[in-house]
């Protein structure tokens, strides 16, 4: 297997590229047209946009799940054509909306062993990545247990251990929290910090206002096309641009504007501890 994800290349070298890219089953009204942009290999990337904008069919383009109508698509290097597809589908992993639309196997195990069977690899390989990302994910003790035994956040977990432990460089999530709980969407976020730090590259399709604030840079689609591509920080100060793609602030951030309101300085918080550090001098018991 041709792994995309090299530790000893750039930081910033491009991984991603798009130049000019359209895609519409009809081509009199294409759901994306001229997208042009790239990803530097490590950066977290989260996209964002109002429903039925092309967020997913975007990232589908990536790896050929669906073919482009225009343009020009490059994935480390190599140009995404007829005879690079299978390399390139190799160095992407996508975890979906659902992770029980993921599940082949029978149990953990079996689900986690089939895409490596699928790569070929040696019984010795496929034990040791087993160990290692059963044990990286937390799921180690689930290995025999069906699917429909687990829970949300166990079972995006399981989802997650299948894509990684095929060792792809690339790793996108569609809108992989939106049917997770609190707590199973702050293990998410806690494993997409872990990556991030390991150098993945990471595409992320999301709502969730933390998840858009931890990643590095923001891509908003709108009417088939980039709208805007900043950092989360500008994102969340453009409140026209928030209404346009249906998301609102961060906890936090929403309720130092309402203190300002009320003639409490607060400043814009860089997290909720910095936040309870500001509002704390005006604790007092009576």
């Amino acid at each position: 297997m041709k792994e995309l994800y090299n530790t000893n290349e750039a930081a910033d070298e491009a991984v991603i590229s798009l130049e000019g890219v359209a895609f519409g089953y009809d081509p009199e009204h294409p759901i994306l047209h001229d997208i042009t942009l790239s990803v530097p290999r490590g950066q977290w990337v989260s996209i964002v946009g109002p429903n039925g904008c092309g967020k997913s069919t975007l990232v589908k383009l990536l790896n050929a799940l669906l073919p482009k109508s225009a343009g020009e698509i490059m994935i480390s290097g190599q140009r995404l054509e007829e005879d690079t597809i299978g390399s390139i589908r190799e160095g992407i992993g996508m975890v979906f909306q659902n992770p029980d639309n993921q599940f082949i196997g029978a149990t953990v195990e079996e689900d986690i062993l089939f895409g490596l069977e699928g790569q070929c690899l040696t019984y010795e390989e496929m034990d040791v990545r087993l160990k290692q990302y059963t044990e990286k994910l937390g799921i180690s003790g689930l290995l025999s247990k069906h699917p429909g035994e687990l829970s949300g956040g166990q079972k995006q977990r399981v989802a997650i251990a299948s894509i990684l432990a095929m060792k792809p460089g690339i790793v996108i999530f569609d809108e992989a929290s939106s049917m997770l709980d609190e707590g199973s969407r702050n293990e998410l976020l806690h494993i997409l910090q872990g990556l991030r730090n390991e150098g993945y590259t990471i595409l992320m399709i999301t709502h969730d206002a933390d998840e858009i604030l931890a990643s590095d840079r923001v891509l908003v689609l709108h009417g088939g096309s980039v709208a805007a591509d900043l950092k989360p920080e500008e994102l969340f100060l453009d409140h026209e641009l928030l209404a346009k793609c249906h998301l609102r602030e961060p906890y936090p951030w929403q309720l130092a504007r309402e203190l300002r309101r009320l003639g409490i300085e607060a400043d814009v918080p860089a997290s909720e501890k910095e936040l309870i550090e500001t509002l704390w001098p005006y604790n007092y018991s009576k």
